[in-house]
């Protein structure tokens, strides 16, 4: 899950838009964001995107790097 959340956050999509496509409410799509920054050390949604493409987190398809 947290891995689908980084891949639409690095790819600009809204709370809103993450949550209709992952299928829950939109308070739950804010607390799965905020368990997937926190690993990072992300304090941001944008930092969580620029830090998801600049360590080259998740590959072009949206699934973690090898």
């Amino acid at each position: 899950m947290q891995n689908a959340i980084l891949a639409m956050l690095s790819g600009g999509l809204r709370d809103a838009t993450i949550a209709r496509r992952l299928g829950v409410s939109l308070r739950t799509c804010r607390k799965y964001t905020a368990e997937a920054l926190a690993p990072l050390g992300a304090e941001s949604r944008f930092q969580a995107g620029y830090l998801t493409r600049s360590k080259q987190i998740l590959r072009a398809t949206g699934r973690p790097s090898d």
